[in-house]
């Protein structure tokens, strides 16, 4: 039996689980925090990453590698390290949410054209969160540091370049390397002359591995695969295929699928990644989500599951109650500076159960249009994961499939990230010693908390609900949604 090993560094800490190869099995997992200065939306976020390095020793610490053939890494997305020409760190590591670098990607979006040439370029428009505009902000603020860049990698990146002992060759993934803003899923290809445009001179990138293709080995004989960024190996844990879609439920919506081809969205409403497997992942955000059902139950005095036992009280359509839920502006459609609309307020709708459920259905139809967004642009959609605690809420189990139009899947509770770490390892050491195919990732069965299938009158009252929402949209913001 092939043991692996797979290891997720999130913002918060570094999560090991070590796995049969074949099966997926988990054998043992560690985790162990480490500090991140500054974070939180809207202010800084940057960290030393020899913390990375503690963090991962602690997590694996007390044999837990033992037997472990490879190792699969997954890293926060778009995280910026700048190194100089020895690989020692410029300054500190930019992390996802460091948000300084606002203005530096709306003045590199008007630059190049707009969303549309963006789109064109790399598949994305640049976002604070990127490396790209990262790099700008470095450039406008602390020119010294910029100018003693001589490479720029992502998390994922570094931390395979250190477990390998710090080789003259870096690599990264397809999956991350999409999320930088240089570098296009749809050609393959970095575009030099973004990080030009954007850091004043060029740099050493990584080599963009194969999915299966190894790293390298360690010192002391370990496989270490491409890694790749953390979005993409939790699909990869989870197990999502062609037909598949994953929705996250935080405060705001994340919904991306599985393609076969990255898609040029001249709107930037899709940004076009690259996933862990040699397919695509189109992924579309709403800024409401969670936070539109925390609202509406502090409104009612209640918590999130007695807000759901409310909604179940009411009936489809919520004695016409509709809540448009943009109640942080929104990004599907693009309505940055609007707010939340309440329409549809009669007498006999005035009643805690039908705005209770007017939130679940204003959630639920919200993340249905930016399914729509995809489904548009031929992105087949027949069976969509649902993570996130918000999905175990009964009022979502019930109104889902009929408003998404899908088979849902509850998974199970599990690192999916890590998983996915763990599955790319045994990949690559497969296809290295030729005990697996080189061409698709082995087969590990996952376990779902329920699958649910809407059914024939659920198709039909579902479409009733999105019509009845669909109509105060465009009548509230005619337009908007255009895509």
């Amino acid at each position: 039996m092939a043991i692996v090993a797979g290891m997720d560094s999130s913002g918060a800490g570094t999560t090991v689980v070590v796995c049969d190869g074949e099966s997926g099995q988990v054998l043992r997992q560690g985790y162990a925090p480490h500090p991140v200065e500054g974070g939180g939306e809207g202010t800084p976020s940057e960290v030393d990453p020899q913390v990375w390095l503690l963090s991962l020793g602690e997590a694996a610490k007390d044999g837990l590698l033992e037997g472990v053939r490879a190792i699969g890494v997954s890293g926060q997305q778009h995280g910026m390290l700048a190194l100089d020409g020895a690989g020692v760190p410029v300054r500190l590591a930019l992390l996802w949410n460091d948000k300084r670098a606002q203005i530096q990607a709306a003045d590199l979006t008007e630059e190049l054209g707009g969303p549309g040439g963006w789109a064109e370029a790399v598949g994305a428009v640049p976002q604070a969160a990127y490396p790209v505009a990262k790099l700008r902000w470095m450039a406008q603020h602390e020119p010294q540091a910029a100018q003693r860049t001589a490479e720029v990698v992502q998390p994922h990146d570094w931390l395979v370049w250190q477990l390998l002992g710090r080789p003259q060759r870096r690599t990264t993934d397809r999956g991350d390397a999409s999320g930088t803003g240089y570098w296009s899923a749809a050609t393959g290809q970095y575009r030099t002359d973004i990080v030009q445009r954007a850091l004043g001179h060029q740099v050493g990138l990584p080599e963009v591995l194969g999915p299966a293709e190894p790293a390298g080995q360690t010192p002391e004989g370990l496989l270490i695969s491409a890694g790749t960024g953390d979005n993409m190996a939790a699909a990869l844990g989870l197990g999502v295929g062609p037909g598949d879609a994953v929705v996250s439920l935080g405060a705001g919506g994340t919904i991306f699928a599985v393609h076969h081809e990255a898609l040029n969205d001249p709107s930037g409403t899709i940004t076009s990644f690259a996933d862990a497997t040699g397919r695509h992942l189109p992924m579309v955000h709403t800024r409401n989500a969670v936070r539109a059902l925390r609202g509406t139950a502090d409104l009612l005095g209640t918590d999130l599951a007695g807000l759901s036992d409310l909604a179940v009280k009411s009936t489809p359509g919520s004695h016409g109650l509709v809540l448009l839920p943009y109640l942080e502006g929104e990004r599907t459609p693009d309505l940055p500076h609007t707010a939340g609309t309440l329409a549809g307020l009669r007498r006999e709708s005035m009643k805690p159960e039908h705005l209770a459920r007017a939130a679940f259905e204003g959630m639920l139809c919200g993340l249905a249009d930016a399914l729509d967004v995809l489904r548009m642009r031929g992105v087949e959609v027949r069976r969509i994961f649902l993570l996130g605690p918000a999905g175990e809420l009964p009022a979502v189990q019930q109104m889902a499939p009929s408003l998404l139009a899908a088979r849902i899947v509850i998974p199970q509770p599990a690192e999916y990230a890590a998983l996915g770490a763990a599955r790319q390892a045994a990949w690559s050491l497969g296809a290295v010693t030729g005990t697996g195919s080189a061409e698709q990732p082995p087969q590990w069965q996952g376990t779902a908390l329920g699958v649910i299938d809407p059914g024939g009158d659920d198709v039909a009252i579902g479409q009733a609900v999105r019509q009845q929402y669909t109509a105060v949209r465009d009548q509230t913001h005619p337009g908007a949604f255009s895509y």
